[in-house]
C-alpha cells in the first residue's frame, strides 16, 4: 500500500462506521468499473483447458482413494 493510501487509511477510513467503510468501498469499485480501467492482470487466470485438466485430476485422485467395493454413505 502506499504512504498516501496508507495515511488515508489511518487518519480517516479507520474514524468511518462499518456502513461508510462499506459504502465508501462501493463508491470506489463502481468508479473503477465506470472507468473501464485494464488492471486486472488475466495472464494468471485459468483457461478452460486448466480446469478440464484440474476436474479431471481430482477424479482420478477420487476414484484412487475410493476404491469400487466401497460404499458411499448418502
Amino acid at each position: 500500500m502506499s504512504s498516501n493510501a496508507q495515511e488515508i487509511y489511518s487518519q480517516v477510513i479507520t474514524n468511518l462506521s462499518p456502513i461508510e467503510r462499506l459504502r465508501l468501498a462501493t463508491m470506489i469499485l463502481n468508479d473503477l468499473v465506470q472507468q473501464n480501467l485494464s488492471v486486472i492482470d488475466y495472464s494468471d487466470t485459468w483457461t478452460e483447458q486448466d480446469q478440464l485438466d484440474l476436474a479431471s485430476f481430482s477424479l482420478q485422485y477420487a476414484a484412487s482413494i475410493f476404491p469400487d467395493n466401497e460404499e458411499i454413505a448418502e
